[in-house]
C-alpha cells in the first residue's frame, strides 16, 4: 500500500491541526494504521494507532487526550486530529500501515508515507 501523508503547518501552542494519510494500491481495510513522529536530534516515536476495522486505538501517554486518530474506509484515508497542541509537539508526522497488524512497534509497519512537518510556535 502507498500512502500519502498532508495537513501539517505552523500552528500556535494551543491550537489544532488534522493530518491526513491516503493509501492507495491495496485494500485499506487489511491494514491497520499508525502515526509515528520525529523531532530534530530525536529518535522515532510512536503517537497512535488504530486497528483495521477503527473500532481500536491506542495513543503515546505524552498525546492522550489532544490527539484523536480515526479512518474512513470509503476514502481509504486515515486521519490524525490534534488539539491543544504543545512546541514539545514539533515534528516530522509519519503515517504507516501494518498488514493485519496495530500497535505501537514501528518495525511492525511496512509500509511508510513521506512525513509532513508540524511546527508549534510558543
Amino acid at each position: 500500500v502507498q500512502l500519502q501523508a498532508s495537513g501539517g503547518g505552523l500552528v500556535q501552542a494551543g491550537g489544532s491541526l488534522r493530518l491526513s494519510c491516503a493509501a492507495s494500491g491495496r485494500s485499506f481495510s487489511n491494514y491497520g494504521m499508525g502515526w509515528f513522529r520525529q523531532a530534530p536530534g530525536k529518535e522515532r516515536e510512536f503517537v497512535a494507532t488504530i486497528s483495521r476495522s477503527g473500532g481500536s486505538t491506542d495513543y503515546a501517554d505524552s498525546v492522550k487526550g489532544r490527539f484523536t486518530i480515526s479512518r474512513d474506509h470509503a476514502k481509504n484515508t486515515a486521519y490524525l486530529q490534534m488539539n491543544n497542541l504543545k512546541p514539545e509537539d514539533t515534528a516530522v508526522y509519519y503515517c504507516a500501515a501494518a498488514y493485519k497488524f496495530y500497535g505501537s512497534d514501528a518495525r511492525s509497519f511496512g509500509s511508510w508515507g513521506q512525513g509532513t512537518q508540524v511546527t508549534v510556535s510558543s
